[in-house]
């Protein structure tokens, strides 16, 4: 069961988000509601998950940063934001080369990505309490 997504060539024209993903994921677990729900929790930590991510970096943390940029990473793909993912791979390369000044110069792109991303995620599906 691969949740990574390929994106195109250059992967900065993959979609935001791809909810072909997310249904696959439903399908995978032979339960829609349990993908809906895991869409929903992953909308509701994206403020908690990105402050975990920039404080890890701004204290040039480089283990904290690689977990943390490694749960947006995955988790982002399993729910078919492809766009996030694929920026999580490339701060992730930073993060590994040791370049921690490139890796915060990241941050403010992942910061709109993840907003225009959770929004998308939000539109596309009725997070209401039932």
């Amino acid at each position: 069961m691969s949740f990574l997504a390929t994106a195109p060539d250059d992967g900065h024209d993959a979609p935001l988000v791809d909810p072909a993903t997310l249904q696959e994921l439903g399908a995978q677990l032979d339960n829609p509601v349990v993908a809906k729900d895991f869409a929903r929790d992953y909308a509701r930590m994206w403020d908690q998950r990105y402050g975990s991510l920039a404080a890890a970096l701004d204290r040039g943390d480089a283990a904290g940063s690689l977990d943390a940029v490694l749960s947006l990473k995955i988790s982002s793909a399993m729910v078919g934001g492809l766009c996030l993912a694929r920026l999580a791979g490339e701060l992730e390369d930073a993060i590994r080369g040791g370049d921690m000044d490139h890796a915060r110069s990241f941050l403010p792109e992942v910061a709109e990505r993840g907003r225009e991303t959770m929004d998308e995620l939000q539109a596309g599906h009725d997070f209401r309490e039932s």
